[in-house]
């Protein structure tokens, strides 16, 4: 027995419009792709009837932190699996700076066996490029990469020293495997909470600057021109980490680099008061550099939209600004807010949306998803273009409720997600 997939809107890769079609599942995989006019057998089959809604490839998260293991009072892999089924993702990237740290291959195992067992989504694990995320020795790579480590990064932390960062890509670039780095010195940050801009001059606090960011990803795109390295840079805020990665990308340097929703929507003049639940790392920057995110994006320079989903207790997010942990949730949030923000306003397609969020990470991170194609795996999100709801926390199935997105009104929500043609999550 399959399934049918009913009366959904598909997009037309030729022509970018809306089509009704009927899609048949069997053993996981899209069988079928039948015109709307089409009678589809569909006795003995089990039914989902996706009318007026569009039907789209699951969306693809190549930045996620489930806490899991040493962390799981601020979530788990099974409760950041319904978080991201919710918002519609079918394939997500785990980082490695748990407790302990994924730098070895028991641990990295440990991962591997909770999303097989506990986890309703694809569950990709990154490993450490450092033992203990400390900078010093490199991890084994050779044993990560059998165990099925995707890459290699310390998100969380910079890698402070370049030898170590040129040795990693060396033997990275030796292996076909990526260097994903989370880029800052951190001899420019320490004592800093906020952005170095006007909410930082309004409140005395000491800022977080631009070049923080920027001199690690003018000196990694330098390492990855030598070492051939495929070099990925994580959550890009600044107008100046922007400049470096088109220049790096005109002459030919194999660097990709992501962005999450709240870059690209809010800035440091958003923040309302020392509220926690508006600090991330990095920081939300000046209206300049959203503007830059913003035409990073649509002229690919910026390749991809990640979340960096970042759950932390409420007791954590209620400390005052400059001793509460960096980080929001993202994973339930995302597709409304850049569907109502940039698609209902005339300012992105809803096809450049979505492949933002499923061929483009698909076809970085070479996997073998992201599309809605015959022999394809039936990873689908159904979406309900029409729908307004609010912003409440207190729905999240995460176990996070750290967003500044709150009391938001929101269109175009997910109401039924699909991993290897099973209903993992339904509205």
């Amino acid at each position: 027995m399959g399934t049918w997939l009913l009366n959904g809107k598909l997009l037309n890769v030729a022509n970018k419009e809306l089509e009704t079609k009927h899609i048949y599942i069997e053993q996981g995989k899209i069988n079928k792709i039948m015109q709307s006019h089409e009678k589809p057998q569909v006795d003995g089959h089990e039914v989902i009837d996706a009318e007026g809604k569009l039907v789209s490839a699951g969306f693809i998260d190549m930045h996620v932190h489930f806490r899991e293991p040493g962390f799981e009072y601020k979530e788990t892999i099974a409760t950041g699996t319904k978080s991201a089924a919710k918002g519609g993702f079918t394939t997500v990237a785990c980082m490695p700076n748990t407790r302990p740290i994924v730098d070895d291959v028991e641990t990295l195992q440990l991962v591997l066996d909770k999303a097989e067992t506990e986890g309703i989504v694809r569950v990709l694990p990154y490993a450490a490029i450092t033992e203990n995320e400390l900078g010093r020795d490199l991890t084994d790579f050779d044993a990560l990469k059998n165990k099925g480590a995707i890459g290699f990064t310390d998100d969380g932390v910079g890698v402070q020293s370049a030898q170590m960062m040129k040795d990693a890509m060396s033997k990275a670039a030796a292996m076909n495997m990526p260097v994903i780095a989370h880029c800052e010195d951190n001899t420019l940050v320490v004592g800093a909470a906020v952005t170095d801009g006007a909410f930082a001059k309004k409140h005395g606090l000491k800022g977080i600057p631009n070049e923080s960011e920027a001199i690690h990803v003018g000196r990694d795109i330098l390492l990855a021109e030598t070492t051939g390295v495929h070099y990925h840079v994580c959550h890009v805020s600044t107008e100046q980490s922007v400049r470096l990665i088109r220049q790096a990308k005109q002459i030919g340097i194999k660097v990709t680099a992501e962005v999450c929703p709240h870059h690209l929507l809010l800035s440091d003049e958003d923040i309302p008061a020392l509220d926690a639940n508006w600090k991330m790392n990095p920081p939300l920057r000046t209206p300049r550099d959203v503007e830059a995110m913003i035409e990073a994006i649509e002229d690919g320079t910026i390749d991809m939209i990640v979340t960096d989903h970042a759950p932390h207790s409420e007791d954590e997010k209620a400390q005052e600004l400059q001793r509460a942990p960096f980080g929001i949730v993202g994973l339930e949030t995302a597709f409304p807010l850049l569907y109502t923000k940039f698609v209902q306003t005339g300012k992105w397609t809803l096809d450049f949306l979505i492949q933002r969020m499923t061929e483009k990470p698909a076809e970085v991170f070479k996997l073998d998803s992201g599309k809605v194609s015959i022999g394809a795996d039936a990873d689908l999100t159904i979406i309900d273009l029409e729908t307004t709801k609010t912003v409440d926390p207190e729905t999240f199935l995460s176990k996070g409720r750290n967003t500044p997105f709150k009391g938001w009104k929101l269109q175009g929500w997910p109401v039924k997600t699909l991993v290897g043609g099973k209903v993992v999550w339904s509205d």
